[in-house]
């Protein structure tokens, strides 16, 4: 009998390679002091019973946070994001998602610094409004 081999179902990484998986894993040692504030939040289903990964492979990006029930993605902007570079740079990887069919929601380091409260309550509520 032969060997099958467990393996994820394709769909929840978007046809990431195995490059961009292992740069993901890389990454989720590493991560922003408010990623960490906000993932002490998202983890083990504790926002609305959603399932969150951290640094999730999507094609050839990384997304900061993942919720594959709401196909909802949760990224946390410092400083460097203000650039107009970068900025067109996020925009065409927010392009490259949506055409999965996934929404990108996008906080600055100080909305979770400051407003933690809120940044939560809004992740929850599109969350929920996605899955129903």
């Amino acid at each position: 009998m032969a060997f099958i081999r467990k393996t994820r179902e394709p769909s929840y990484q978007f046809f990431a390679d195995q490059t961009i998986a292992g740069r993901a894993k890389e990454l989720r040692k590493k991560l922003t002091s408010y990623e960490k504030v906000l993932w002490q939040h998202l983890r083990s289903n504790k926002l609305g019973d959603f399932k969150f990964r951290r640094q999730h492979p999507i094609n050839h990006y990384i997304a900061d946070f993942y919720c594959h029930e709401a196909r909802l993605v949760i990224e946390v902007d410092g400083p460097i994001h203000s650039r107009p570079d970068r900025k067109q740079y996020d925009e065409q990887r927010d392009g490259v998602m949506q055409d999965f069919g996934i929404m990108i929601l996008r906080f600055s380091n100080d909305e979770i610094r400051y407003h933690l409260h809120s940044v939560l309550k809004r992740i929850e509520e599109v969350a929920t409004s996605r899955i129903r």
